[in-house]
């Protein structure tokens, strides 16, 4: 399963820096501004949304930049590359956080992480009932927020999604 190192064992610039000189990559003023603005905003962020926040610090910033560095912060594991059914790639932090799970509201698009043993635990006994070691998984659970619910309920039983 994905399982980041504690903070305690990682420093995100060292890494970084790391992997940047193996690569022959240098650090610039817009691949920084980048980079801290994601890491300041948290949560599931496509390069649209983060383009619009950089370049309200910095107008030059050119969505392909953007590109570039989310990409480098994915080849070098300090996010995670998350696709929603909503057809944009959205990136989140990778390293220093444990591994959790997503609900997903198929009307507005909150999204909420949770973390929960029991389905753990659950996941890997059909594993090892099956002959299977995880390596990796994710979850997603798709369907409608308390606030899109509570806005248009759905007529008592509709199917779920």
């Amino acid at each position: 399963m994905e399982r980041a190192l504690p903070v305690t064992e990682w420093s995100k610039s060292d890494v970084l820096t790391r992997y940047m000189a193996e690569h022959g990559l240098k650090s610039t003023r817009q691949r920084n501004l980048i980079i801290d603005t994601f890491f300041d905003t948290g949560g599931h962020l496509s390069v649209e949304e983060l383009w619009n926040k950089v370049r309200a610090l910095d107008s030059k910033v050119s969505v392909a930049t953007v590109y570039r560095t989310m990409k480098l912060l994915h080849d070098c594991g300090l996010v995670h590359a998350r696709n929603f059914g909503d057809g944009q790639t959205r990136y989140e932090a990778a390293a220093g956080r444990h591994h959790h799970d997503h609900l997903i509201c198929t009307r507005c698009g909150t999204i909420v992480e949770f973390e929960n043993d029991r389905i753990e635990m659950l996941q890997d006994r059909v594993a090892r009932q099956n002959g299977f070691r995880v390596t990796s998984h994710k979850m997603e659970l798709y369907g409608l927020c308390a606030e899109c619910q509570a806005a248009s309920p759905s007529p008592e039983g509709a199917p779920r999604a």
